[in-house]
């Protein structure tokens, strides 16, 4: 598993930036800019893009800072649902909190939050009174009947209509949120509504990373958004509108296509006509044009879909995704080409399983080793599988001791007598702060400690469904981590 680069992150800054601003120039009063997957920290690109820089789109808006504002939408059935922000393991509602401190913390001003699909949630109304005591506005969009499939319905007072006028000061709003499904698009849409409405002349565009409209619609890159997107009902197609405009092929998904008429509409009341032909002309988009190294891309891409799978199999076992779910990424490995035997890591965890008769873990290193830890009883199979990687890439020899049993067991004390927890075997976060203490005065455990940023990049896997904080962990260390679906003993959550 060497980390090889594919993706010219420089190119990409340098091409991005040029097409926003020659978008901006083809619009007059105002450009709404949607803005697709993450700003900061879009580390599904980063994984499917190798040398892709998590914040790469961040560094090219930062440059239009004076003409920008950012507006934030959430959902209000995620609100209600308590979704969660896989990449960093934090809700929704606290993503946004997380995104307005980003933006101000770079420059950017951060004009008003957005809830979308609002009908008097309960939670949403909770989350709107701590976001207005925190000095931030919010204003509320509904759901329209019809969507998206009655334009004259949709482009009137009962519809668009009926929505909150957003209050903007900048010629360039840029509109985003914590996740997909939350509705951008129909922002911008009703914003057009309201501006037209007012006299104001407004353009829209979108710049979204995935899927990559001139990569072919089955290649890996794009299979892997669609994996990323299964429990949206996401599905990449031809853009059709695009094929019979230009006679040449050109991928997008559906709910872009579906929505295009809408935007025909909009635009043929505001300006007599449409300014785009299809819904990838819409579009900004060039990380095609930057993919340096095709075939490792590729194998990027396999592995996200793999991941992909795991993580849909374990958010199925809590109940957070249906069934289709799954079976749509079953789909997605079949289509190319790839089965759970190609992730190394699952193998060799599952074979320590088997031998120790223990649920274990398993690392690949930057190197291709893979190395193996299983349940103890003080540590947990993670906690192992951490101190071996850790041993390996210090050059400790595997048998010896980073952190004495002396340490170890007032700890387990602590948690089963003063804590009153059942399991006694330390998280991972609880056996890294035991050898930050070891390593003040053992010059092994220092080596060991010292070898903790090299774990950024490894895969894992783990034969039962690690705690939160393990998985929280693992994020902090920059590993990516598989689960079988299976809790530990008899546990059920």
């Amino acid at each position: 598993m060497t980390h090889r680069i594919g993706f010219d992150n420089e190119k990409y800054i340098a091409m991005q930036s040029a097409h926003i601003k020659e978008r901006i120039g083809q619009f007059g009063q105002k450009l709404y800019l949607e803005l697709g997957g993450k700003l900061f920290d879009d580390y599904h690109a980063s994984r499917v893009l190798p040398g892709f820089a998590p914040d790469s789109k961040i560094k090219m808006l930062t440059s239009l800072k004076d003409q920008a504002e950012i507006v934030i939408g959430i959902n209000a059935v995620d609100i209600e649902k308590n979704k969660v922000n896989s990449n960093l393991g934090i809700t929704y509602e606290a993503d946004v909190l997380r995104l307005i401190d980003a933006f101000r913390g770079v420059g950017l001003l951060v004009g008003s939050v957005v809830i979308t699909r609002y009908g008097g949630q309960y939670a949403a109304n909770v989350f709107r009174k701590k976001l207005e005591q925190r000095g931030i506005r919010v204003f509320l969009h509904y759901t329209i009947a019809d969507y998206p499939h009655n334009i004259p319905h949709i482009v009137s007072e009962e519809g668009f209509g009926r929505n909150d006028y957003i209050e903007t000061t900048r010629p360039l709003v840029i509109v985003t949120a914590p996740g997909p499904g939350t509705g951008k698009m129909a922002i911008c849409l009703s914003q057009l509504y309201h501006e037209h409405v007012r006299g104001i002349t407004a353009g829209y565009a979108k710049f979204e990373t995935f899927p990559v409209w001139n990569l072919p619609l089955k290649h890996p890159v794009n299979l892997a958004y669609e994996a990323a997107t299964a429990d949206l009902n996401d599905i990449n197609m031809i853009d059709p509108f695009h094929l019979e405009a230009y006679n040449k092929t050109a991928v997008n998904y559906n709910r872009d296509v579906e929505a295009f008429p809408i935007l025909n509409a909009i635009f043929e009341n505001i300006l007599g006509q449409s300014l785009y032909k299809s819904p990838t002309d819409m579009g900004v988009n060039m990380v095609g044009f930057c993919i340096s190294d095709d075939a490792v891309c590729r194998q990027a891409s396999y592995d996200e879909i793999l991941c992909r799978y795991y993580k849909a199999q374990c958010d199925h076992l809590i109940g957070r995704v249906d069934e289709n779910t799954v079976h749509k990424i079953e789909n997605i490995m079949r289509g190319a080409g790839i089965n759970t035997s190609d992730r190394k890591v699952v193998g060799a965890a599952l074979a320590k399983q088997k031998e120790t008769e223990q649920p274990a873990a398993a690392l690949e290193l930057a190197d291709g080793t893979i190395v193996t830890g299983k349940s103890s009883e003080l540590l947990g199979a993670a906690s192992a599988m951490l101190l071996n990687a850790l041993k390996y890439l210090s050059g400790i020899p595997d048998d010896t001791l980073l952190i004495s049993p002396a340490v170890l067991e007032p700890i387990a004390h602590l948690k089963t007598k003063c804590f009153g927890n059942k399991n006694p075997r330390l998280h991972m976060d609880e056996t890294l702060i035991a050898l930050a203490i070891c390593a003040a005065t053992d010059e092994t455990a220092a080596r060991a400690y010292a070898a903790l940023g090299n774990l950024r990049g490894a895969e894992m896997h783990s034969t039962v469904v690690l705690s939160a904080v393990d998985d929280n962990t693992t994020k902090k260390l920059g590993i990516r981590l598989t689960c079988e679906p299976v809790y530990q003993g008899k546990q059920i959550s």
